[in-house]
């Protein structure tokens, strides 16, 4: 009979802890929100021997239990609460072998909780290159419990972590040193008011009130009943007092400790960190290779995904017309064949940019080379009243906004947090991506320049760096209105680098495309159906009589019967549900080159701006009966005033600016009121992001006409 038990993966920041997650759950695994908090919970199923199956737990990382951000109260939260779902039977603490004493810290506190640990040294493949020496046997004696030497990356020693999470009930919950020893007579007169409870864990209940303020996700109320007894809080400078004397006792121990059982032999080490270092975070060099570095990857991202798309836009072209030739005609064949299909290859046609991209993300994440970027822009980032962790969020913005304003969780001061939250949807993430690179392969030229760059791969940089930089200019002019008192410091740890691991960056990008994929799926499936319904019906003369009137129109034009077709299909559009509201809202439009029906894909794309393409797909495919790609149909599409292309440089241009700067995304609007704990700022957000991109759009077409 199988059983499961949770497993809790807990350790600080770049110890390989999401690497050996993906090593013990691979595919398996899933990711969502805490229930009623805005932070990622990754959770996975490995499978292990004897017949028990782990439900492995991926914690924020963090560095202590002493909390000061809402990811490591998270921690704390989980650790506290016996009741709670995912209370784990053992946890697993990831180390990594450079940096023992550091990791060490979080592990004796988690012992002192007397939950079951394990003590994982992550990336031993280094001990040898490194000229590391560790006594394991004489480790697992100083601090009860068991070590397991892995390297995640080569997939070494996940099997003996396997077992001894099997063989959890064997591992002894003794503390590794004695705490109380920073103030005997308070811990004593703790134990005596509550001879019943955990007096660590009492400890952390109230320190985390003091550090952070607490939030109370079920653990009874533990804080409440100390206040409400006689036992006698001290002042929040005295606990911050000590809490410094608990550190300082616990890195007494880890130093004895390493002194017995790590050897180093400085004189054979290599380290060529340091070397790197000095160049990719050169005050000149590092800039300039951080823009070679995006430069490759916005040409490869064109170049090496162009032949896949081509082939799933003619695909999808070619099923759509194979569904209207091969079903019966009638309302159920053309709501398939014109709304549905059209409206999927709308994004679907995107997938192998927005892997692409966060394939390339993932390399430069994994590489160790992202965090010296984030630690690069801060000299940048300080200049524009922005706290460095703002970077973060501003960087990751790049795949989506809406973990990237979750991400401003780890900044403390709330003016820092509420600005960066307000500026980071201007970062261009993977949803203005289909509408970038539609438009763009529209209107700028497809050649090279100097027989080395793509001018379109040029343009999508730049557009990249224009949301970069509106997003920074914005953060000054909101530093100006609401004065930052309080600064707060950067600090960022640097990993080593190292090779990419391939399953990690796999993993990313099959569970990010996924996602992307999935999550946009199911909101142009819906908008294309309703659409289509919009498209396809209406009220009034014009519409029913369509064909009538169209005819008597065109009486000795000599039109084929195709090109007559082609313009029943235009004129039941526009006397369609969906042409009365497209022509209500053009004039609001038309000044920034835009019809009636890109109108109506701008104000869908509120749902997600990718929906744009879907809906003009959905639009088009109504209108048209014909076997051509959505690319083609919007190329041949004629202002109805000027003449010549509809999207033409200036309303390309035009609209590129409009995505660039406007927030259409109601999600991540969802995600900032809650953020922000009200509506005030979303719609201050929302609205002026909006004028922003409007007049920015109207500015453009207005000059380049």
């Amino acid at each position: 009979m199988s059983r499961s038990i949770n497993v809790s993966l807990i350790g600080n920041p770049n110890t390989g802890k999401t690497s050996l997650f993906n090593r013990l759950t691979g595919l398996n695994q899933k990711v969502g929100n805490y229930p009623g908090i805005t932070v990622e919970k990754k959770e996975g199923i490995c499978k292990l021997d004897r017949g028990f199956k782990a439900h492995i737990l991926d914690l924020p990382g963090t560095y202590s239990l002493n909390t000061s951000s809402l990811d490591e109260s998270v921690v704390v939260e989980t650790l506290l609460n016996k009741h709670d779902k995912d209370f784990p039977d053992v946890a697993v603490v990831v180390s990594d072998i450079e940096n023992l004493k550091r990791n060490l810290l979080l592990f004796t506190q988690i012992k002192d909780l007397e939950i079951p640990t394990i003590l994982v040294i992550n990336m031993a493949d280094r001990m040898e290159r490194k000229a590391i020496s560790l006594d394991i046997d004489l480790m697992e004696e100083e601090l009860n419990t068991k070590v397991v030497l892995v390297s995640a990356r080569k997939n070494q020693g996940i099997d003996d972590l396997k077992q001894a999470i099997t063989e959890y009930k064997n591992l002894t919950v003794a503390p590794c040193l004695n705490a109380s020893v920073i103030d005997v007579d308070y811990f004593n007169r703790l134990r005596k008011t509550y001879p019943n409870q955990l007096t660590y864990k009492l400890w952390l209940v109230i320190t985390q009130d003091v550090n952070f303020g607490k939030i109370d996700r079920g653990r009874d109320n533990d804080l409440d009943r100390v206040k409400k007894s006689s036992f006698e809080i001290k002042s929040e400078a005295d606990l911050k007092r000590m809490q410094h004397k608990e550190t300082v006792v616990r890195y007494q121990f880890i130093n004895g400790l390493l002194k017995k059982v790590l050897s180093i032999d400085t004189i054979n080490a290599k380290d060529l960190r340091t070397k790197l270092d000095r160049i990719l975070l050169h005050k000149v060099w590092g800039y300039a290779i951080f823009f070679l570095i995006l430069l490759i990857i916005f040409q490869a991202i064109y170049d090496w995904s162009s032949y896949p798309m081509d082939w799933i836009d003619e695909s999808f072209a070619a099923l759509s017309s194979l569904v209207s030739d091969s079903l019966p005609a009638g309302p159920f064949t053309s709501l398939i064949a014109e709304g549905i299909i059209p409206g999927l290859g709308g994004i679907v046609i995107f997938i192998p940019q927005i892997a692409f991209l966060f394939f390339f993300i993932a390399l430069l994440e994994e590489s160790g080379y992202m965090s010296r970027v984030v630690f690069l822009m801060d000299h940048i980032m300080k200049k524009f009243g922005l706290s460095g962790k703002s970077v973060v969020p501003l960087v990751s913005g790049t795949a989506c906004a809406i973990p990237a304003v979750m991400a401003t969780r780890n900044i403390e001061d709330w003016k820092e947090r509420l600005i960066t939250i307000l500026v980071v949807p201007f970062t261009t993430c993977s949803a203005r991506l289909p509408v970038y690179l539609i438009i763009i392969a529209l209107v700028i030229p497809d050649r090279d320049i100097w027989w080395i760059f793509n001018l379109q791969g040029l343009v999508l940089m730049l557009l990249y760096l224009l949301g970069f930089g509106a997003a920074i200019f914005s953060a000054w002019v909101l530093n100006k209105i609401l004065p930052i008192d309080r600064k707060s410091f950067f600090v960022m740890e640097m990993p080593a680098y190292k090779l990419p691991m391939l399953k990690n960056v796999g993993i990313t990008v099959v569970e990010k495309t996924k996602s992307f994929v999935l999550g946009a799926g199911k909101i142009i499936m819906a908008i294309s159906i309703v659409l289509w319904v919009l498209a396809s019906y209406g009220v009034g003369d014009d519409f029913n009589n369509a064909e009538q009137i169209v005819i008597q129109q065109t009486a000795g034009q000599d039109l084929s019967q195709k090109e007559l077709d082609q313009k029943i299909a235009s004129y039941k559009l526009e006397h369609s549900f969906i042409g009365y509201i497209g022509k209500g809202i053009e004039p609001a439009v038309r000044p920034l080159g835009y019809d009636w029906k890109i109108g109506i894909a701008i104000v869908s794309s509120f749902a997600a701006r990718e929906v744009f393409v879907g809906t003009l797909a959905t639009i088009y495919s109504v209108e048209s009966s014909e076997e051509e790609t959505i690319k083609n149909r919007m190329k041949a599409e004629t202002n109805p005033i000027l003449g010549g292309p509809l999207f033409n440089f200036a309303s390309g241009i035009s609209l590129l600016l409009f995505y660039a700067f406007a927030m259409q995304c109601m999600s991540t609007l969802a995600i900032v009121k809650r953020e922000t704990n009200g509506w005030k700022w979303p719609a201050v957000q929302f609205g002026a992001m909006t004028i922003i991109a409007y007049f920015a759009s109207l500015g453009a077409y207005q000059l380049l006409q």
